[in-house]
C-alpha cells in the first residue's frame, strides 16, 4: 500500500511515470510495479490510463486522496460513535496510541461525507466510572505473550495477600470486562486456570516458551456461569425480586444469557439466572437497595443478610 500511494503522487504530478521507471525508483521489478497499477485500477476503481505519446501512465480525471480505506456514511459514522467510547481510558498510558490509531484510519478514507465531528461532540458522549489506571508496557508485554502463544512470568497480589507471588502462565485470553483489564491464563505451578487482574501485576516477563492453546477454550464458554469474572463449579438458580421503580429499569437491559423474567402483581418483576459463583450477585442486589429482595437459593439469601448486618454496624 505505501507503494502504491508513492505511484499515486507520481500519477498526481502528472510526470507520465512508466513501470521501468518506477521500478528502478522503488526498488522492485517492474512486473511488480505492473500488478499495483493493475490494482489501482481494478480494485481501487482510479482512473489510471496509459499514454503512448508520453509512454506513461497518467489520471484521465482528478483525485485529491489515495482510497486506502472505502466505508460508507454509516459504517463511518459507526467508526467515531467507537473513537466516542475510547474516552473511558482519558487520562491513561492507553489514550494517546488508541486515538494515534483512529487518526491513521481516519485519514485514510476516500471520500467527503456531510457528518460534523462538532455534531458528534454534542450528540453523542461516553461515560465511564472507576476507569482502571493500566501501564502501557505491561499491557503490551501481555497482549503480545496472549498473541504470540507464549509463556508469561510475573509478580502477582491477589487481594487477600500483602506481597507479590511470582506466576508462570500460559496467556489464553485478555479481557477488559466492567473497565477492568483481566488476563484469563493456565497456571502452570497450580495447574489449573486462574484469573489475573492486571493492575495486579509487575514485573511481566515474556519467557519465549511457546505453547499450544487449547482448540475448545472459548472465553464466553468458560464464564458461562458467572455474572463477571468469577465463577464456581455447580449452577444454581438465583431467584431475585424487584419492585415497582426498579422493575423497568431491570428490563431495560440484558444483565446474563441465561436471564429469565417474570412479571408479577403491582409491577413488580422476578429476575431468575443460572450462575456458579454468588460473589458478584450478591454485590449486585446490594447496589439495588432496598428496590430488590434476594429470593434464593438460600445461601444467596443468607449471604446478603450477613452482609447488610455487617454494614448495619459500620453506621451504629
Amino acid at each position: 500500500m505505501e507503494r502504491m500511494q508513492r505511484i499515486h503522487e507520481r500519477l498526481k504530478r502528472g510526470t507520465y511515470p512508466n513501470c521501468q521507471h518506477l521500478g528502478a525508483d522503488l526498488e522492485v521489478s517492474y512486473k511488480t510495479i505492473h500488478r499495483d497499477i493493475e490494482f489501482m485500477k481494478y480494485r481501487l476503481n482510479l482512473p489510471i490510463e496509459f499514454d503512448r505519446q508520453h509512454n506513461g501512465y497518467h489520471y484521465t480525471e482528478a483525485v485529491s486522496n489515495f482510497p486506502t480505506v472505502q466505508v460508507t456514511e454509516g459504517e463511518l459514522l459507526a467508526l467515531l460513535v467507537a473513537e466516542k467510547s475510547l474516552a473511558q481510558y482519558k487520562g491513561t498510558p492507553f489514550e494517546q496510541p488508541l486515538h494515534a490509531a483512529f487518526k491513521k484510519l481516519t485519514d485514510g478514507l476516500s471520500d467527503t461525507v456531510a457528518l460534523s465531528w462538532n455534531d458528534l461532540d454534542r450528540a453523542i458522549s461516553f461515560r465511564a466510572i472507576g476507569v482502571t489506571v493500566a501501564d502501557l508496557e505491561l499491557f503490551e508485554q501481555v497482549s503480545q505473550s496472549a498473541l504470540r502463544s507464549q509463556e508469561l512470568e510475573f509478580d502477582y497480589r491477589t487481594l487477600r495477600s500483602k506481597r507479590h507471588e511470582h506466576r508462570r502462565v500460559q496467556p489464553y485470553h485478555l479481557a477488559c470486562i466492567e473497565n477492568q483489564w483481566y488476563l484469563f491464563a493456565f497456571d502452570l505451578d497450580r495447574q489449573q486456570m486462574r484469573t489475573f487482574v492486571l493492575s495486579r501485576m509487575r514485573n511481566a516477563r515474556n519467557t519465549g516458551k511457546r505453547f499450544r492453546r487449547p482448540s475448545g477454550f472459548s472465553l464466553t464458554e468458560h464464564l458461562r456461569g458467572s455474572f463477571g469474572v468469577f465463577k464456581g463449579n455447580t449452577p444454581q438458580e438465583i431467584r431475585v425480586r424487584f419492585d415497582a421503580w426498579a422493575a423497568q429499569l431491570v428490563r431495560d437491559r440484558l444483565w446474563h444469557p441465561s436471564q429469565k423474567l417474570k412479571e408479577l402483581a403491582n409491577g413488580e418483576l422476578e429476575l431468575s439466572l443460572q450462575l456458579t459463583s454468588l460473589a458478584e450477585i450478591t454485590r449486585w442486589i446490594l447496589s439495588w437497595g432496598e428496590h430488590a429482595h434476594a429470593i434464593a437459593p438460600k445461601s444467596l439469601v443468607d449471604e446478603v443478610r450477613r452482609v447488610l448486618k455487617q454494614a448495619t454496624e459500620l453506621y451504629r
